[in-house]
């Protein structure tokens, strides 16, 4: 079971800037088409399914904006446990 990974973007300090999206090595961020923040940006956001959570948009995000959230596969759970 692949890992499986979402994240959440705090519109409050996402400008717009695409550089998560451009780094997703899934492609799965894009810019908000249809939201505008109170600062007049497009925010990131998940767009499709296929987060593995590897983290890489919340590293590059030069506004700490990203809070990224990883699921352990149940299998390693159980095992682990």
């Amino acid at each position: 079971m692949p890992v499986k990974g979402r994240i959440v973007v705090d519109d409050v300090f996402c400008k717009g800037c695409e550089l998560c999206a451009s780094v997703c090595p899934q492609k799965v961020i894009q810019m908000a088409p249809e939201r505008i923040t109170a600062k007049g940006y497009h925010p990131a956001e998940l767009f499709k399914d296929g987060c593995t959570g590897c983290a890489v948009c919340a590293v590059i995000c030069p506004e700490a904006a990203i809070t990224v959230y990883r699921e352990a596969p149940r299998a390693r759970v159980a095992a682990e446990a």
